[in-house]
């Protein structure tokens, strides 16, 4: 309840203007500064972390739900347009990236095995990114190979320098 209650906090302050948010809160006060319009996305973000407060086991509806927001949160992040942002852009190694990173976090098996199998929906062969779109390829790189071991840690292993450098150099 108390979760829910600060994500609610969070959708209300970041739909009002910059101009009349309470001040003095460190985060809060750098959106404001660095983020301005930018704020759709940070409010699905809040909305996607408020899907992981249903009761367990996590849902697939919810971990797709949750992905969705944090894809948007890097669409707020990068400002890039619609078109970078679709199903055959940077939209599917951020999904990867937000099913990996939650896999590696759950407690319960049957919810890192669904993470994954929900991960994996995405075209594992996404086109190649622009070079500013470099840092979510590596994470996109990465994620699919955790997926593909079990949701295990993004860095584990002495293959995952490997694949941040093939993702490097190809950009995927």
């Amino acid at each position: 309840m108390l979760g829910q209650m600060r994500l609610a906090w969070w959708r209300e302050t970041m739909e009002k203007p910059v101009a009349v948010r309470p001040s003095g809160d460190v985060v809060l006060d750098a959106i404001g500064q660095h983020w301005p319009g930018r704020n759709e996305g940070l409010i699905k973000l809040v909305d996607g972390w408020e899907h992981l407060l249903a009761e367990p086991p996590l849902g697939e509806d919810h971990a797709r739900l949750f992905a969705k927001g944090r894809i948007a949160a890097l669409q707020g992040a990068f400002g890039a347009d619609e078109d970078m942002w679709d199903d055959s852009g940077a939209a599917v190694p951020a999904w990867h990236w937000a099913l990996a990173d939650l896999a590696q976090h759950v407690s319960l098996s049957e919810e890192r095995e669904m993470l994954v199998s929900v991960g994996l929906e995405k075209d594992a062969n996404p086109k190649r990114l622009p070079s500013q779109f470099k840092g979510v390829a590596l994470l996109g790189a990465l994620a699919l190979r955790s997926l593909k071991r079990g949701g295990r840690p993004l860095m584990e292993g002495r293959g995952a320098s490997i694949t941040v450098l093939r993702a490097t150099i190809f950009g995927r």
